[in-house]
């Protein structure tokens, strides 16, 4: 491709799965990274890009280190996956939750605009923000409700994004994905704690494992899928908004009787109801309707929840040091 990108939150699960996407397209893939301490570089070892990407020091709340890493990368592409991402620590943590999600994605919209009006935006929105569900599948016209201050803080952003595009012209577009996992998701995550629990009780490590709503109904589909869609939309002539999804809906309570099951376990026997897990405010269902991106760019996903379980399970039966089923 001969292109050079620019990705915030490079150090995430879907950063790292982005990079690869793009480096096998042949692009030149620069990443931000804010320098926090511990080592955030995992992801990208894991995925063997790690040596391969070029890290500029960064920080979303800093907009002259933005505009510097767009003098820096050059980028034509810009995908900004950077946030405070986690649904549970926003309501701890609810004013970073709004500087450095919504703020922030205007800190990086600012840089683009300023730098190069021309480059290509993506904007990491989310499902979250349909919250109190007004329809019963969620597509790029059902009215937002957000449940949580990450919710909100994403719909600033999302705004933002459109606000941009109609307002200086800058091809921005929005990806209103669904929930997505894989074996990189952070374990404050329900599925990956879900998988790591399974791994750990299938070697004897523990023995229980606490949930809160696990009636809860969610649209889960691969990390890796979804990349495909985000670098989808930057290659349309327009900039537009999609939902990306699987328009399937599980339960925790299922996604944990797959993931026991996977390992010849019974949920019931190591699932314990914990109130602690709770939230404020529950989202209790969602489910998206992807037929726009579907029909717009040729995008579908790949992996079953089954299959998306079955190998994040597997990843941590490795990591633990047990042969996976």
């Amino acid at each position: 491709m001969n292109k050079n990108a620019l990705i915030t939150g490079i150090t995430g699960q879907d950063g790292a799965y982005l990079a690869k996407l793009l480096l096998d397209k042949g692009y030149t893939v620069y990443g931000l990274m804010a320098r926090r301490g511990s080592d955030g570089l995992w992801r990208l070892r894991e995925l063997g890009v790690e040596n391969e990407v070029s890290l500029i020091d960064g920080d979303l709340m800093d907009v002259t280190s933005l505009i510097r890493a767009m003098e820096t990368s050059k980028a034509s592409e810009v995908y900004n996956l950077g946030a405070q991402s986690f649904v549970g620590t926003s309501w701890t943590q609810p004013v970073l939750t709004a500087q450095v999600t919504g703020v922030g994605a205007v800190n990086v919209l600012e840089a683009v605009r300023i730098v190069n009006p021309e480059a290509r935006f993506y904007q990491a929105s989310t499902s979250e923000m349909f919250g109190l569900i007004q329809a019963e599948r969620q597509d790029e016209s059902t009215p937002f409700y957000p449940r949580s201050p990450y919710g909100v803080a994403k719909l600033m952003a999302h705004w933002a994004t459109v606000n941009y595009r109609e307002s200086f012209g800058l091809h921005a577009s929005s990806g209103i994905l669904f929930n997505h996992e894989s074996p990189l998701r952070g374990p404050e995550f329900v599925t990956r704690k879900v998988a790591l629990a399974v791994a750990r009780i299938k070697l004897g490590l523990q023995k229980e494992l606490r949930l809160g709503n696990i009636d809860a109904k969610r649209d889960w589909g691969f990390a890796g899928d979804y990349v495909e869609a985000m670098w989808a939309m930057l290659q349309q002539e327009q900039a537009d908004d999609y939902v990306i999804a699987t328009g399937v809906t599980t339960t925790v309570r299922d996604m944990c009787e797959i993931a026991f099951s996977h390992v010849g376990l019974n949920y019931k026997d190591h699932v314990v109801i914990d109130p602690e897990f709770f939230r404020p405010a529950e989202v209790d269902v969602l489910l998206g309707n992807p037929g726009k991106a579907e029909r717009k760019l040729g995008w579908k996903p790949h992996t079953s929840l089954n299959e998306l379980i079955a190998m994040m399970v597997d990843a941590d039966m490795r990591r633990l040091g047990g042969a996976p089923e």
